[in-house]
C-alpha cells in the first residue's frame, strides 16, 4: 500500500527526540511522500533542513500561516516570497484564515491570504488552505481568485456537505485527516456523499491524531487509520482508498 501524507509538520520541536524513528515508522506503513506546510520565519529553516536531509520523501511548501499573521506580517510575507523566488516549492501553504482563537488581525489575515493566492497563480502551484472557523470566508476568497487556474486543498476539512460541494465546484480537494475518526464530528456523513476523486489524506502532525491515538502526538504513520476509516465509510478496501487518494495527491502537487 502506498500513501501520501499531504500535510504534516514533522519539522517542529515535538519530533526532535525521535525524528528518525518517526520517519522509519512512516515508511514501514507505506507512506511514500510527506508534504511539509510552512508556518513562518521561525520554522522555515527547520522545515527546509528536514527536506534537504530526506529528499526522497519530504517536500516543502512555502507561505505564512494565518495564526502567524501579526503586525509584522508584511515582513513575514517578504521572507516567504524571497524563498519562493529562489527555488521551487510544491505549494503555497499553509495559508488562509483562522478566526478560532483571535480576530485581532483578521484584516491582515485577509490581506496576506489574497496576496499569497496571487503568488500561487504566478508560480503556477496549488495552495493549501487553513480555514478554522472560517470555511465560508475562505471559500468566498477563493471564488474571487478562481479564473480557472487556481488549484489546491482545503486542509483539515471538517465542514458540512454544502461547503464540501462548494469546495469541489471550485476545483479544490478536501484534505481529510484524523477528525474523520472522531465519534461526533459528522464528517463521516459528509464523506459518504462525496466522491473519492476529490479527496487527499493528511495527518496535520503533530496535531489531531486519529482514534485510537486521539489526544496524543500525531505522526505520518497514523495515516493508515484515516484511510481505514474512510474505507469503512465508502465500503471499499483500504488499498482502494490508498490508490485513489495517492493519485489525487500526485496530480494536485505534481509529485
Amino acid at each position: 500500500m502506498s500513501l501520501i501524507d499531504t500535510h504534516s509538520h514533522i519539522y517542529v520541536s515535538e519530533f526532535d527526540l525521535d525524528f528518525a524513528l518517526v520517519l522509519q515508522k512512516a515508511e514501514k506503513e507505506g507512506i511514500r511522500k510527506i508534504l511539509l506546510p510552512a508556518i513562518d520565519s521561525t520554522t522555515h529553516e527547520s522545515m527546509l533542513g528536514v527536506e534537504e536531509k530526506n529528499p526522497s520523501i519530504c517536500w516543502s511548501m512555502m507561505g505564512l500561516h494565518p495564526c502567524s499573521v501579526k503586525d509584522n506580517y508584511k515582513e513575514e510575507l517578504k521572507i516567504a516570497r524571497n524563498y519562493l523566488d529562489g527555488r521551487t516549492f510544491k505549494a503555497v501553504g499553509e495559508i488562509g484564515l483562522d478566526f478560532y482563537w483571535d480576530t485581532t488581525f483578521s484584516a491582515q489575515q485577509y490581506a496576506a491570504f489574497h496576496e499569497q493566492i496571487e503568488w500561487a497563480l504566478h508560480f503556477d502551484i496549488p495552495i493549501a488552505i487553513h480555514s478554522r472557523n472560517s470555511t465560508d470566508e475562505c471559500i468566498k476568497v477563493v471564488k474571487e481568485h478562481q479564473k480557472g487556474k487556481l488549484s489546491g486543498v482545503f486542509h483539515c476539512f471538517s465542514g458540512d456537505i454544502n461547503q464540501a460541494k462548494q469546495v469541489i465546484e471550485l476545483g479544490f480537494c478536501l484534505g481529510i485527516g484524523g477528525v474523520i475518526t472522531f465519534k461526533n464530528s459528522g464528517l463521516d456523513k459528509v464523506m459518504d456523499e462525496i466522491s473519492l476523486n476529490h479527496v487527499v489524506l493528511e495527518t496535520d502532525a503533530p496535531y489531531l491524531a486519529p482514534v485510537p491515538f486521539r489526544g496524543k502526538r500525531n505522526e505520518p504513520s497514523y495515516l493508515k487509520y484515516i484511510a481505514e476509516k474512510l474505507a469503512v465509510i465508502k465500503n471499499v478496501t483500504t488499498e482502494e482508498i490508498a490508490t485513489i487518494t495517492t493519485a489525487n495527491a500526485e496530480k494536485l502537487f505534481r509529485l
